[in-house]
């Protein structure tokens, strides 16, 4: 229950002031006429007109208490629903480092990467959803923001080159978190995209993991790794100085598997645009679990239970002290 006017309840000062009055002054002796002595009626029985009478002085402030209360507008919940909240707090967090120019993924690496983090942002409607991109360095491309579409934009306009060459995964893990360090953690994760392992930058992979979990922020990582060694693309190497399109090692895997595995999150391995599509919907239902919130959404009036009675004893208590309980002035 609640009061609607609350502010209305400091009237009862006024009711209970007169009661107050009326406790001090019950054994005061009241002033009288002077009869003959009725002390042979002491042992009388109370007639039902007596008893009355020492009620009627506490009608007048029952009555204005209720009219208080009543003018204060209690309430009571009519109906209380349990509405849940799919709102989440995705950072994708996406290397263009020279080597996702490999050609192993048609037509390359970062290409299908930005495909398919930008169906993963179409799909996410009504969640929160950030950007950043990394190479020699992190850069936040865009805020936690509801638009999914500015989102998938950005990651449309992210190329090989915006950033000097490298792979810094810890400073843009680290990057990512900032975005989301002050919102509920059960409802924040990062989801990672890479080729390749860290080799510069600070933070180092394993302090920004670190930091994530004693955050509650879960971070799934997505290996990008060739099933084939032997493709080249001469393009790329002459316009970036890039190399052939290797695969992970086992030590890279490692890294990003115990990255994923310290926060909750987990690591998946993509050999082809493929598998890429089938990760991104492995990871999708990992983060729509459903946060219940309890939340009133009518609320009923209880006033006139209060005012009809309060009515009642004001008007009760003017008939009777006019009529049958009337005393002598």
């Amino acid at each position: 229950m609640r009061f609607a006017e609350p502010l209305a309840l400091l009237l009862l000062v006024v009711p209970m002031a007169r009661a107050w009055s009326l406790w001090r002054r019950r054994r005061e002796p009241p002033a009288h006429l002077g009869f003959s002595s009725l002390a042979l009626l002491a042992d009388a029985p109370a007639t039902a007109r007596t008893r009355w009478q020492r009620v009627l002085p506490w009608i007048v402030p029952l009555g204005v208490a209720l009219l208080v209360v009543a003018l204060a507008r209690p309430q009571q919940a009519r109906r209380v629903e349990e509405i849940r909240s799919k709102s989440r707090n995705l950072m994708l967090v996406l290397d263009i480092s020279s080597s996702m120019g490999g050609t192993d993924f048609k037509p390359n690496r970062l290409e299908v990467a930005r495909r398919e983090l930008g169906e993963l942002a179409r799909r996410r409607d009504g969640d929160l959803l950030g950007l950043v991109l990394f190479a020699g360095r992190a850069f936040l491309q865009a805020p936690l923001t509801p638009d999914a579409g500015l989102v998938q934009a950005m990651l449309g306009r992210a190329d090989i080159g915006q950033l000097p060459d490298g792979t810094a995964i810890g400073t843009a893990l680290a990057l990512a978190l900032a975005q989301v360090k002050d919102l509920p953690p059960a409802s924040s994760a990062i989801v990672l995209v890479t080729d390749g392992a860290n080799n510069t930058g600070k933070p180092s992979p394993f302090v920004a993991a670190e930091a994530a979990r004693a955050l509650g922020v879960r971070i799934h990582t997505i290996g990008l790794s060739s099933a084939d060694t032997t493709t080249r693309d001469r393009t790329f190497i002459w316009r970036w100085g890039g190399r052939q399109a290797d695969r992970l090692s086992q030590s890279d895997e490692a890294i990003l598997r115990r990255i994923a595995e310290r926060t909750g999150g987990r690591y998946y391995r993509a050999t082809d645009p493929e598998a890429l599509a089938r990760i991104m919907d492995a990871i999708d239902p990992l983060e729509r679990v459903d946060v219940r919130i309890g939340e009133t959404r009518d609320w009923g009036d209880l006033f006139p239970f209060l005012l009809v009675p309060g009515l009642l004893l004001l008007g009760a208590e003017l008939v009777l002290s006019l009529g049958r309980l009337r005393t002598v002035p």
